[in-house]
């Protein structure tokens, strides 16, 4: 893999010609910040921006303002390559919070399809009376949302609407699946899948701490990447935690960096 040209590819095609992230929202290019904003459900944020020394603190400002404005929540993605070098630095000052730094991750859907062939479950065994299902309608996005809920110990209504107007308004667009233990959700994640790009995001990826290190996080992986191949996307990529690292790296995924959540509330 050219990491490079990969890393070039992704902030081209999923920053800064991103496309919106689902029903209701728009992408807005505003000088040198490309920006998505919905509804308060939505995802609301700087995808990209191609700032300097001399132009970051008025941009930062104006986006800050933006967003207040409209009582918006939004978070600035900062990539660890994305300039000026202290550009973290002065969302900071801005008023910004950073959260946990992730690593995104990339690997060849194909590659990561084959390696995994062989079972029901795209190769990763799962253990007895442990079915994947698949989320179709709003019933499967209220297990999901649960497992988010208990996997990560936040909030998920944000992510129950925003899922519940995707699957109506744009199902081609999402893969979403939960892992069952007997009528019991223990694990779940998604899949965004934007179209004509080359890169497919595996996302929400979360079990519940009494269903951790069963290989759950791996089915999904094979679940997914499964679709993604048959449907042409070229690329996976995720933005990991040091929980998932471990497990995509022995998959093949590779780093192209780290990213940060910088949150901005009004």
């Amino acid at each position: 893999m050219d990491q490079e040209a990969v890393r070039a590819a992704f902030d081209r095609q999923l920053r800064e010609r991103a496309l919106p992230d689902g029903p209701g929202v728009r992408v807005e290019r505003a000088g040198d910040v490309v920006r998505q904003v919905g509804g308060a459900h939505d995802w609301n944020g700087v995808l990209w921006s191609d700032l300097t020394g001399a132009t970051a603190d008025r941009a930062v400002a104006e986006q800050a303002a933006y967003f207040a404005a409209r009582g918006l929540e939004a978070e600035w993605k900062l990539y660890a390559h994305d300039r000026p070098a202290d550009l973290g630095r002065r969302l900071l000052a801005a008023g910004f919070v950073p959260g946990p730094a992730e690593e995104v991750m990339v690997a060849e859907s194909a590659s990561v399809s084959a390696s995994m062939s062989g079972s029901t479950s795209g190769g990763a065994v799962l253990p007895d009376g442990v079915r994947l299902l698949p989320v179709t309608d709003a019933a499967g996005v209220d297990l999901l949302a649960d497992v988010h809920a208990r996997a990560f110990g936040d909030d998920a209504t944000r992510l129950r609407e925003r899922l519940r107007t995707r699957l109506a308004e744009a199902p081609d667009t999402l893969v979403a699946v939960v892992v069952m233990a007997g009528v019991t959700p223990v694990s779940a994640s998604r899949m965004e899948l934007p179209p004509g790009v080359e890169f497919a995001g595996l996302w929400g990826g979360g079990t519940v701490p009494e269903w951790r290190g069963r290989g759950l996080y791996r089915a999904q992986i094979a679940y997914r990447a499964r679709i993604a191949a048959a449907r042409g996307y070229r690329w996976l990529q995720a933005d990991a935690m040091d929980t998932s690292r471990p497990v995509l790296r022995r998959l093949g995924f590779v780093s192209l960096g780290t990213t940060t959540p910088y949150m901005y509330t009004p």
